[in-house]
């Protein structure tokens, strides 16, 4: 009985001290932490072609442009900035349609969730489109994109590095 109880205490204290790691993690996160997502990504969505354009993080930022393109026309925009805010790491998402009309009510805000080695996710703390979303890099040819719509919808999207 006793070994037990020392095997239980042992397994308490390894999670306890696994979680106060991933905690602390993301209250000392810098957006230099993300210098792996920068490059320039491709893949197809829909009928369409996804690019995604991260430029290396700068005083405090790291920021991405996106666009989908498909039979000869563009017909979204996004530009993603993250910052650090409040101990950890905020992403600003703007979307725009053709014309620059903004999509889902305009910016949208989310927190960091996690942080690890070549992913990153964040949640949704404003109203828009978007539930979460998280980004990793596999491999350096492998950038992916997991998304959940706001009604919950998820999907990966898959990008080449150029």
């Amino acid at each position: 009985m006793p070994r037990r109880l020392l095997t239980s205490i042992l397994v308490v204290l390894s999670l306890t001290t696994t979680a106060t790691v991933l905690a602390d993690a993301h209250t000392k996160a810098s957006v230099d932490d993300l210098a792996w997502m920068t490059g320039s990504y491709v893949g197809s969505i829909g009928n369409g072609t996804l690019e995604e354009n991260w430029i290396r993080p700068k005083d405090g930022s790291i920021a991405a442009l996106v666009r989908i393109t498909g039979e000869g026309a563009t017909s979204m925009v996004e530009l993603i900035v993250v910052q650090p805010e409040a101990d950890s790491l905020m992403l600003h998402i703007q979307q725009w349609d053709t014309g620059f009309a903004p999509r889902a009510g305009g910016a949208q805000k989310m927190k960091l969730t996690n942080l690890g080695e070549n992913t990153v996710s964040f949640e949704a703390v404003s109203e828009g489109g978007l539930k979460s979303l998280t980004y990793s890099r596999p491999t350096p040819d492998l950038f992916t994109v997991d998304v959940e719509t706001a009604d919950g919808t998820k999907f990966q999207i898959p990008l080449k590095a150029q």
